[in-house]
C-alpha cells in the first residue's frame, strides 16, 4: 500500500515569509498581505517577485478588504482584475469567497471569477465557514468548477470543527478536497488527518522576529509595529510535514 500523499499550504503576508515557507518545504503558498485582518490580495510587485523567485505553486488571495464576504459592485470588479492579473503572471492559482447577504454562496459572481481564472486552479476560502448550509454549498461550489474548500468546519479552529469536515470530506468523494485550515499545527496536524481522511492541510505558522534596524527612536521602543516583522520559521514548516509521517 503506497503511503499518502499530504500536501502542505503555508499562508504568507510577504516575500520574506514566502522566502521562509518554500525553504521549510511547502508544497503550496496562498499569498496575502494583511494575515491580522484574514488576509487581502497582495501587491502586485509581491505576487511577480514571488512568481520570479519560487516555483512552488502560488495561489495568492483574492480579497479587496478585510471585513465580510458581501462584495459590492465595485469590490467584484476589483476581484475580477485581480484574478487576470494572477493568470498573466503566471500564478496556479487563486483563492476566492464571496458571500450573499443571506449567507448563501454568491454562485454567479463565483462562476464568473472561476470561468474568468481558468485554466487556474480555484480554492474557496473559509467565506465557507460562515455560509448557511454547509452542505448545500459544497455541492454550489463542486457545480460551479472550484477544485477546493478551505474550511475550520464552521468553527473558529479546525480541531473544533472536525466532525463537519470530516462529514464534507465523505460528501465530497473525488469532486472537490476538503482543506482543514485555521489551528492546524504540528501537534494536531496526524490527529486532523486520521479523523477527518483529509490529504491537504493549510497552515498559516505566524510569528513575529525583531526587527534589524539599529537605531529604536524612544518614543517607539514599545511599539510592535514599528519593530517587529511577521516571520515564518522554516522548521516549523518541516515539523508539520514530519508530524503527519
Amino acid at each position: 500500500m503506497e503511503p499518502i500523499k499530504y500536501i502542505i499550504e503555508i499562508a504568507t503576508s510577504d516575500f520574506e515569509t514566502t522566502k521562509s515557507a518554500v525553504e521549510g518545504g511547502a508544497d503550496r503558498i496562498e499569498l496575502c498581505a494583511n494575515l491580522a485582518e484574514g488576509g487581502t490580495t497582495p501587491s502586485y510587485g509581491t505576487i511577480i517577485q514571488c512568481r520570479e523567485a519560487f516555483t512552488v505553486q502560488l495561489f495568492p488571495i483574492i480579497r479587496p478588504r478585510g471585513g465580510d464576504f458581501l462584495y459590492t459592485e465595485e469590490e467584484y470588479s476589483i476581484m475580477l482584475k485581480e484574478v487576470k492579473l494572477c493568470k498573466q503572471l503566471g500564478c496556479d492559482g487563486v483563492v476566492i469567497g464571496l458571500l450573499n447577504s443571506d449567507g448563501s454562496i454568491d454562485k454567479k459572481r463565483t462562476a464568473a471569477l472561476v470561468e474568468a481564472a481558468y485554466p487556474l486552479s480555484v480554492t474557496f476560502h473559509r467565506a465557507f465557514d460562515r455560509c448557511s448550509n454547509p452542505f448545500e454549498a459544497l455541492e454550489q461550489l463542486v457545480e460551479i468548477g472550484c477544485e477546493r474548500i478551505l474550511t475550520s468546519g464552521q468553527e473558529p479552529a479546525a480541531p473544533d470543527g472536525m466532525e463537519l469536515i470530516a462529514d464534507l470530506n465523505r460528501m465530497s468523494g473525488d469532486r472537490i478536497i476538503i482543506m482543514p485550515g485555521s489551528g492546524v499545527r504540528k501537534e494536531n496536524i496526524k490527529m486532523l488527518a486520521e479523523k477527518t481522511g483529509c490529504t491537504e492541510f493549510h497552515s498559516s505558522l505566524r510569528g513575529k522576529e525583531k526587527s534589524k534596524m539599529e537605531f529604536i527612536h524612544p518614543a517607539f521602543e514599545d511599539s510592535a509595529e514599528s519593530y517587529m516583522n511577521n516571520a515564518i520559521s522554516p522548521d516549523e514548516v518541516r515539523a508539520l510535514r514530519n508530524s503527519l509521517s
